[in-house]
């Protein structure tokens, strides 16, 4: 499934430094042949958003060689340290100063499992109901992939050191749309989050 909607942009959040994984990056780990960098933004793309941006941070000069080659703005966020939300305020800030958006798909580079299909109910049912946030629900949580309208644009940019979109999302609970998404459900973490990952998709 494409996406038709030709003013949502997305944002990929890949700056952390994997403090869990022993130093070793989790953007780099391989799933079927691909870093778990490499597969969201390729994801991304197929996607058919308006534009993509990567904000990255640790690591900026290595993660780099992995995307540069695809249709996707490569930005880094020098304040990746101070948390999650300087990064989507950098990503945001981007897409916004260029483009008259209607809305942002936020999303991270560690959800391996989720697909174009993800990303693209997400901005179907943003279309359907006009809510200002549609989010994905998996194992009796909330979060992203989650879209985000121009609604919200301020209430993103003014996240607070490590809050994340969540936030958000549960700010505005009666203006969000969920979408069940279980693909979304296994983002990689640390190591047993990596093996549990090969094993999920391994041949019986």
């Amino acid at each position: 499934m494409t996406i038709d909607k030709p003013k949502i942009s997305s944002i990929i959040l890949a700056a952390g430094c994997s403090s869990r994984l022993n130093s070793e990056s989790k953007q780099l780990l391989e799933f079927q042949g691909k870093t778990l960098l490499r597969r969201a933004a390729e994801t991304a793309v197929a996607a058919n958003f308006r534009s993509t941006v990567v904000v990255l941070g640790a690591n900026a000069e290595i993660l780099r060689k992995e995307i540069e080659d695809l249709s996707v703005s490569i930005l880094v966020n020098e304040n990746w340290a101070t948390g999650m939300s300087s990064s989507i305020k950098t990503g945001l800030a981007e897409l916004v100063e260029k483009e008259n958006l209607e809305a942002v798909v936020i999303m991270l580079c560690d959800q391996p499992l989720v697909t174009t299909q993800t990303l693209g109910n997400l901005c179907e049912i943003f279309a359907q109901t006009g809510k200002p946030i549609a989010a994905c629900e998996y194992e009796n949580t909330v979060g992203v992939p989650a879209l985000f309208s121009s609604e919200v644009f301020v209430e993103l940019m003014n996240l607070h050191e490590s809050d994340g979109a969540k936030k958000i999302i549960e700010k505005y609970e009666g203006k969000t749309v969920l979408v069940a998404a279980p693909e979304a459900r296994l983002d990689i973490d640390t190591l047993e989050d990596y093996e549990k990952l090969k094993r999920l998709t391994s041949p019986a």
